[in-house]
């Protein structure tokens, strides 16, 4: 359709993406095959050599997979998307994609737990070099840009605290050193944060989260342009194997569908969680973006368009405090999932984040004491009511 890149994001959620077959089903097919026929032997080469388009083997393509990443593509303002099997999948296969031996990269210590595993246990061990700075700091990533730098690597709005960096400041850095600016966009999902608009190179998601938004299935994705996503990215997958699984990517569909709808509801109920915590007796710090304590509270409403619905707090007393309010809740999820109808709550110290050294922690800003809570969709009075049991214990 001609008029696509006119539509709204919400539209481009529902419209786009899906091509009706012959069957011309209204919503979404799904394709569980692992290959495909071809009409002649001459038709097989001129796929398999890339001389013709068309579907080889679902490792590859799938229509279904397909339908998922060109709606996800349109909604943040790429040209290429590639599929993944989880989220760590599609953070793999663009480290994998785009670095070699000799290679350095700069990444916030302000990242999922298992990203800084990955990059520190997996990565290193191929002859790349990392430095971790502070996500805020843009002289400390300046600082730490080397002549071999390929990527610069962040969170925004990190994991779990909520710290924000100017992306189109850190796109500047990046570029003048010519290297590229990969941003994790999980919090925020397009709908609230477009990184590719304010300059940066590659956003990941992982499509587990607020893409699902019902905790179902696993899934991760990579976009940016048709060059370095659409080839140097799709060649892992190509080779890989890290392949989404059609049902998983028509759940994912699905999930687009109310994606905006559930961002701004969680936003809303996130917000009200936030400020009644941080008038709470027990709660020593509430991390929060909607917060006008938030000390990149301005930031945060130029390059946002909402809140988003994670909501970290220190509770007095450290990690038998934190635990105890984690273990006296009866309806939220003890779950390190998020992005989910159903509120979840972990201690990041001890799940997430457990893993990293007391060291690395600590640089983090992870304390015995934090709690994470990824706000879902019920009445926002039960919520309250449900964390206060442990609170007041």
């Amino acid at each position: 359709m001609d008029n696509q890149n006119d539509w709204a994001l919400e539209t481009l959620a529902i419209r786009t993406g899906h091509k009706r077959t012959a069957e011309a089903e209204h919503s979404e097919a799904i394709f569980p095959t692992s290959s495909y026929v071809f009409g002649s032997a001459a038709e097989a080469a001129a796929r398999f050599s890339g001389e013709e388009p068309g579907n080889i083997y679902s490792r590859l393509s799938n229509p279904t997979v397909r339908y998922f990443e060109e709606r996800l593509a349109m909604m943040e303002g790429g040209d290429s998307c590639v599929a993944t099997s989880s989220g760590m999948a599609a953070i793999m296969a663009v480290m994998i994609g785009l670095l070699k031996a000799g290679d350095h990269i700069v990444c916030s210590r302000s990242i999922f737990g298992t990203t800084t595993v990955f990059l520190n246990n997996f990565i290193a061990k191929f002859g790349v070099d990392i430095s971790f700075v502070n996500l805020t700091d843009l002289d400390d990533w300046q600082n730490a840009l080397q002549s071999n730098t390929r990527l610069l690597f962040a969170e925004t709005p990190s994991n779990p605290l909520s710290d924000v960096v100017d992306i189109k400041a850190l796109a500047d850095i990046a570029h003048q050193n010519d290297s590229l600016l990969v941003i994790d966009n999980c919090f925020c999902t397009p709908v609230l944060q477009r990184p590719l608009d304010l300059g940066a190179d590659i956003v990941v998601h992982s499509a587990t989260k607020y893409l699902d938004g019902q905790g179902r299935c696993l899934g991760g994705a990579v976009v940016g342009d048709s060059e370095i996503v659409g080839k140097e990215v799709f060649g892992v997958l190509r080779s890989g194997g890290v392949a989404m699984s059609p049902f998983n990517a028509w759940v994912f569909l699905k999930g687009l569908e109310t994606l905006s709808l559930r961002m701004k509801a969680h936003s809303a109920s996130a917000l009200e969680l936030a400020q009644w915590l941080e008038q709470h007796e027990a709660i020593e710090r509430v991390y929060f973006t909607g917060l006008e304590s938030h000390p990149q509270h301005a930031l945060i409403k130029q390059q946002q368009s909402d809140w988003g619905g994670i909501v970290s707090f220190e509770v007095k007393g450290g990690k038998q405090a934190g635990w105890r309010v984690v273990d006296n809740t009866q309806m939220i999820s003890i779950t390190a999932n998020l992005g989910d109808a159903k509120t979840t709550i972990t201690h990041p110290a001890t799940t997430t984040h457990g893993r990293l050294t007391p060291e690395q922690r600590t640089e983090s800003g992870i304390s015995d004491g934090l709690i994470r809570v990824a706000v879902g969709l019920e009445n926002i009075d039960d919520i309250k009511a449900d964390l206060e049991r442990g609170l007041l214990a």
